[in-house]
């Protein structure tokens, strides 16, 4: 037997995980969009907070280098000596001007892959965690699919025009979500200039966008101008993604700015709180709108009897936004 109390939730400020994210497009009107596909997430839930055409499968160019970049990041130890392999030397596009038998380290190319968008050394990363460009191509739609970014099929580390390498600006914005919360990815990224080597970071929001932190800029003829962009403000960090975008700086400024001024990130669990004298482990955070905060309600649900050893579980807790399930867990006995 369970007795049933309901809450009305009370709204704070922090941090929290990812869930299922909800679009309030119909509490909106329709964005005017210069891109022809956008999408704006909040990184630690990956709520998607706006979205044009986010579903349609794109060229992305070199915004490809998120991907690579996380994927090595996460997989090889960055301060391994690379010797630059030929197939490395001469890429076609933006270039380091790597050459054939140099000694980088692993985070020295991880900068010139993010500053100076080098083509050169995406081969040169890739050639070093695969073995072979293929093989690393397999390793990135791996881990995309682990990242929910289900639409997207990479064939190259760089972004360079093939047919078949294309994503979404949803999956993108997840991608680059998953690799902001990424300490060592958000030190690159956010780099405006890396003097062991003399590169400045090509993305002008660095300099030009309040709160900027990263990502990636990115073009060729068939992709058009692409951006991701990081910025945080008020405890909330959000990244937005703009694909085939001729005014890529100006539209993502919008973009930002409205998602700023429209959401702001709410505690709706606290572990320091207790709950009819009951205990919870984790925190909740979630960008809500000040009309959405005031919709949120709890739910608690207590085990009848009540079990009597501290730590023992006593029930659960459920937070709706809406009458959908944003977030449950365990109450505790303390």
């Amino acid at each position: 037997m369970r007795t049933k109390f309901t809450i009305l939730a009370c709204a704070l400020a922090l941090i929290v995980a990812p869930l299922i994210p909800i679009s309030p497009h119909e509490e909106r009107a329709a964005a005017v969009t210069s891109a022809k596909a956008e999408c704006v997430v909040e990184v630690s839930s990956r709520r998607v907070l706006h979205a044009e055409n986010a579903e349609t499968n794109l060229p992305m160019a070199s915004t490809t280098k998120i991907l690579t970049a996380i994927l090595v990041i996460d997989d090889c130890n960055l301060q391994d000596s690379v010797t630059i392999p030929h197939e490395a030397e001469g890429v076609e596009g933006s270039s380091v001007y790597l050459k054939a038998g140099d000694e980088y380290t692993v985070e020295e190319l991880l900068y010139g892959l993010m500053l100076r968008s080098g083509n050169d050394c995406a081969v040169a990363l890739a050639l070093y965690h695969s073995g072979s460009v293929e093989a690393f191509a397999q390793a990135m739609n791996e881990k995309a699919a682990s990242l929910g970014a289900t639409q997207s099929r990479f064939v190259n580390p760089h972004g360079l025009p093939d047919k078949r390498h294309c994503t979404t600006a949803r999956d993108l914005s997840f991608i680059a979500a998953y690799a902001m919360q990424n300490e060592t990815f958000r030190a690159i990224v956010s780099c405006k200039y890396y003097a062991p080597r003399g590169w400045a970071n090509k993305n002008k929001m660095l300099k030009t966008y309040e709160g900027a932190n990263g990502v990636k800029t990115g073009f060729t003829a068939s992709a058009g101008r692409c951006l991701v962009t990081s910025a945080e403000r008020g405890g909330m960090n959000l990244v937005s993604v703009v694909l085939d975008c001729p005014e890529m700086y100006e539209r993502t400024a919008e973009l930002l700015d409205e998602a700023f001024e429209t959401y702001s990130m709410r505690t709706l669990c606290d572990p320091a709180e207790k709950i009819e004298g009951c205990a919870v482990r984790y925190g909740f955070c979630y960008p809500l709108t000040d009309a959405e905060a005031e919709s949120v309600v709890r739910e608690v649900e207590f085990y009848a009897p009540l079990p009597q050893n501290v730590g023992e579980i006593a029930g659960e807790m459920k937070i709706y936004l809406k009458k959908q399930l944003l977030f449950s867990q365990n109450l505790f006995i303390i």
